[in-house]
């Protein structure tokens, strides 16, 4: 390329001419620049998702921060069951039916001093060797703080019971001692009263594991009935 001399430069050489700047062209909305959102809907859609995600977030934390300062301020401890005395004056079995007559008292301790409880509904259930042979119902009552409270649970009758080889065996076996293993458990409906606010109902059961003398005129024909506490269970 021969060498280009401008008169108006006094004849100085300055290299080569500088050609001028290409223009280019960006067409709006094509390629990924800019950090500009393609399609208004897609930005939209991604505004919420965030926004509801932020909130979402923000609700968890307030609500494990309020569960924390409820737990600090009320310090829930388990409701306790003990079995204090049971009666077992008729326990027959005889082509299949059982003749039943069977009371166990029962005592509830409500540990708490700002928890108040709300028994809404007591569903009491005999069992022998697994089989249900007895359902009563017990009256609902209110329960204030660190108190305690005696329910009686009565059953009487005869229903059909239909033993295995096994169960018919340990029958003979509890028939022979004078001890029967008998589990009363109950089914209950309840509310806490935290102050002026309660809460849902909710339903524990609670499981009574018992070793019961037949007794025959108040006197036991063989051992002694043990106060046995029960096992709570929030299901």
């Amino acid at each position: 390329m021969g060498e280009t001399k401008q008169p108006h430069l006094n004849g100085a050489y300055y290299g080569p001419s500088v050609p001028p700047p290409s223009k280019t062209y960006h067409r709006p909305g094509r390629g990924g620049g800019g950090g500009c959102c393609c399609n208004p809907f897609t930005c939209l859609m991604n505004c919420l998702c965030t926004c509801v995600f932020q909130i979402l977030c923000t609700i968890l934390v307030v609500a494990a921060v309020i569960i924390v300062i409820l737990w600090l301020i009320f310090r829930p401890n388990t409701l306790k069951f003990h079995a204090t005395n049971a009666t077992l004056t008729e326990f027959n079995l005889n082509n299949n039916t059982l003749h039943y007559n069977l009371a166990v008292n029962l005592t509830i301790r409500n540990p708490n001093r700002r928890i108040g409880v709300y028994y809404d509904g007591i569903e009491a259930r005999a069992f022998y060797q697994g089989q249900r042979f007895a359902t009563t119902q017990l009256q609902p009552f209110f329960q204030g703080t660190k108190r305690t409270d005696n329910v009686r649970a009565e059953f009487r009758g005869q229903n059909l019971v239909l033993l295995g080889n096994r169960e018919q065996s340990n029958y003979n076996g509890d028939r022979s001692s004078g001890m029967y293993d008998i589990d009363v458990k109950l089914y209950m409906r309840i509310r806490l009263k935290f102050g002026i606010v309660k809460s849902t109902r909710v339903r524990p059961k609670i499981d009574c594991d018992l070793s019961i003398p037949l007794s025959s005129n108040g006197t036991a024909s063989s051992g002694v009935y043990e106060s046995k506490r029960c096992d709570f269970d929030w299901r």
